[in-house]
Order: structure tokens, then sequence, then C-alpha cells
């Protein structure tokens, strides 16, 4: 119902601004949990990393083999994505400097970090020891340390998706992954 002390069209105006001012208020607010601004240096960097690690991707897939498109060698689709990311990077290069989107090292940064070194792991015991443990121990890892999640869901839930992934993986579609089972 609307005020019979108030004039028609009064109250939609009076929630415009209402809204207005949250919207402002909350872009501040947001402004100001945001870490600071690394600076162009560290933009055209990152970029430059990007670039570095497109070409490194392009170079190893094109090692593969591109075959052709009517019959895809193994390093196509890996090598179409380095092209990908070569060509954005480069893009980041070139217009990087104006861009605010980069943040100063700080202690959440080693978080990625973590996230990095689990990866590589991952990726170093996967041949040696399957895909079974290093998948559990990084679903773990990023569940706990880096989620925060309870011990209790962090073991359920990588147990269950390590077990999802091999009923998917191994015994449904058959794709041969380096397994202990």
């Amino acid at each position: 119902m609307s005020d019979p002390t108030q004039p028609p069209g009064a109250a939609p105006e009076q929630a415009g601004l209402d809204l207005q001012e949250e919207t402002e208020r909350l872009q501040a607010e947001l402004e100001e949990a945001r870490p600071p601004h690394a600076g162009p240096i560290s933009q055209i960097a990152a970029a430059v990393v990007a670039l570095a690690v497109g070409v490194f991707g392009a170079v190893g897939s094109y090692a593969l083999g591109l075959g052709r498109l009517t019959q895809p060698g193994p390093g196509l689709w890996p090598f179409a994505i380095s092209v990908v990311i070569i060509v954005l990077s480069a893009v980041l290069v070139v217009t990087g400097r104006g861009l605010q989107d980069t943040e100063r090292f700080s202690r959440s940064s080693l978080l990625t970090a973590v996230g990095l070194v689990t990866l590589v792991g991952l990726a170093a015991l996967l041949p040696v020891i399957g895909f079974e443990i290093p998948s559990l121990l990084l679903m773990f890892i990023w569940l706990r340390w880096l989620g925060k999640e309870s011990w209790r869901s962090s073991i359920v839930i990588s147990i269950g998706a390590v077990a999802a992934f091999y009923v998917l993986f191994v015994l449904l579609l058959q794709i041969p992954l380096p397994r202990l089972i």
C-alpha cells in the first residue's frame, strides 16, 4: 500500500535513491578490501610469463604432432590452446600498462604458490605411482588448507571424487591412466 501523505510517484524515486546509495556504499567497501595494485611493470611481467607458457606449450604440442583436421594428432588441441594463450598474452603485453587488475604479492599470494606446487607434484608423481594417491593428496590439500574445509569434509570429498574419477575414466571410458589399482 502506498502512503497517503506521500505524493504519487514519490516512493519509487526514494527506492531508486536508496538503491543507488547502497550500490555506492558497496562499491566503496569493495575498494577498501581490495589489495593494492602492483603497477604496470607487474602487469607486463605477468603477460610475458603467460606468453612464455604459451610458446612453451605450442612448441611441446607441435613436437607431439598436429596431424590433420580430419585426423587430429595428439598435439592439435594443446597447440590450438597455446596459440590462444599466445595471442591473448600478446594483447595483454600491448594493453597491460593501463590496467589495474594485478595485485601486489601478499600473504594470500602464497596460497596460489601452494596450489601451483601441488599441481607440479601431481604431474611428477602421476607416472610414478598412478593417479589415485597424488589426486587424493591434491584434493585433500586444496580442500583442507586452501579451501578451509573441515577435516571430515576434506577426507570424504577427496575420497569420493577420486573414486568417481576412477569409475568414470578408468572403468567407463577406459582411458589408460597410470594407476596403482
